[in-house]
């Protein structure tokens, strides 16, 4: 087996694998929203906190 055969098999093998997700995943949105609101509230939490400067 030289090497193009071999990239050919892996090629072949790598495109017939499918990826079969059996849960549903979380939102992109619902994942931003919940990340922006606990930066924000960080933020706020900083800024009470540093009210001298």
């Amino acid at each position: 087996m030289n090497i193009a055969s071999a990239h050919a098999a892996l090629v072949t093998l790598a495109s017939e694998g499918e990826h079969v997700d059996t849960h549903k995943s979380i939102s992109p949105f619902m994942t931003g929203g919940a990340a922006l609101v606990i930066l924000l509230l960080l933020l706020w939490i900083t800024t009470r906190f540093n009210r001298d400067r």
